[in-house]
């Protein structure tokens, strides 16, 4: 099972929200660049990073800060946030991310989300958020749309995507331990890797996890609170 380090950026700081709100905000490290670096020391060989501005906004407002976290960073790194157009898509790929995570617009438009797994194949993730087992959360997580996982899964069936990144708003930054339930159901009827994102607080918490047949788990303020170091992480991860 995978193990992806998180770094949340906004205003090119690495920070973390709670349950995806904006006023709830942590700023852990002026440089994420250097925290990038740390993570790798560590022995990370993913990395995930968020443009929260851009997820926001629409469009991806730290480029410069990604660009810098690429290029720094001896790991795959997948970015996320605010990447709405194929022109977007394009350009985070060019500056060396193995991957991007696309939410909002794929949601919404299932054939643009079609055209880029076919542009760029396996190089495409779909972020599926959603509080628990509930509706499918986008913009940022502001707005709730109609649809539940399996709508989703229905139609991206068959496209060159590389996995689905499964978020539990309900958990996300709340240090509560991930939706166990939740991530064994919905591995169960994904048609691609599942990587869980939510509440990872402790090595226990991986371990069980790893139980549901998960491809991988994305870790963000544990780590950066001290409830689990990135070597216990691994080490739980490759039991």
């Amino acid at each position: 099972m995978l193990i992806l380090p998180a770094i949340d950026l906004r205003a090119g700081r690495c920070v973390r929200l709670r349950q995806g709100r904006y006023d709830q905000e942590t700023v852990f490290d002026e440089d994420p660049v250097a925290v990038a670096r740390r993570f790798e020391a560590a022995g990370a060989k993913w990395l995930h990073v968020v443009d929260l501005d851009g997820a926001r906004a629409g469009e991806p407002k730290n480029l410069d800060t990604v660009r810098r976290i690429v290029e720094a960073a001896g790991m795959q790194v997948e970015v996320g946030g605010g990447i709405r157009t194929t022109q977007a898509a394009g350009d985070i790929l060019a500056m060396g991310a193995a991957r991007i995570i696309v939410g909002t617009r794929a949601i919404r438009e299932s054939e643009w989300l079609k055209e880029l797994a076919d542009k760029f194949p396996r190089q495409v993730a779909l972020g599926l958020d959603a509080r628990g087992a509930g509706a499918v959360a986008v913009q940022g997580w502001t707005e709730k749309t109609d649809l539940m996982a399996g709508d989703v899964f229905d139609a991206v069936r068959g496209l060159a995507l590389a996995a689905i990144v499964y978020t539990d708003i309900a958990r996300d930054g709340m240090m509560s331990g991930p939706n166990v339930a939740a991530t064994k159901a919905l591995v169960q009827v994904c048609p691609f890797d599942l990587i869980a994102s939510g509440g990872v607080t402790t090595a226990e918490d991986i371990e069980r996890l790893k139980e549901t047949g998960v491809a991988g788990a994305i870790i963000g303020r544990a780590l950066y609170e001290g409830t689990i170091t990135l070597e216990a992480a691994l080490e739980a991860a490759g039991k």
